[in-house]
């Protein structure tokens, strides 16, 4: 499954959303990932990042497609995945 996963994390734990979906997705731009995972990897993604978030302050939405066929992707300016270029 093609996944799209955007997060918005206090200030206290972006360091901690980051690694954690760096280990599942690739890096896109600040908080938003990108990749195929199985259902399996999903839920585990999810587990992991809801053991460290607080609800009351963070959000993350989960973007899940069966399929890349009807889905394009366009960037316009600076391709921000670059992992070098990230100061958190």
């Amino acid at each position: 499954m093609f996944v799209i996963l955007v997060y918005d994390a206090g200030e206290k734990r972006v360091q901690k959303f980051h690694r954690i979906c760096r280990r599942y997705l690739t890096w896109v731009q600040l908080s938003v990932f990108e990749g195929h995972l199985t259902r399996a990897q999903i839920e585990a993604l999810k587990a992991e990042l809801h053991a460290v978030m607080n609800p009351e302050e963070d959000s993350v939405i989960i973007y899940q497609f069966r399929t890349q066929r009807y889905f394009s992707r366009e960037v316009m300016g600076v391709e921000k995945g670059d992992p070098d270029s990230f100061f958190v």
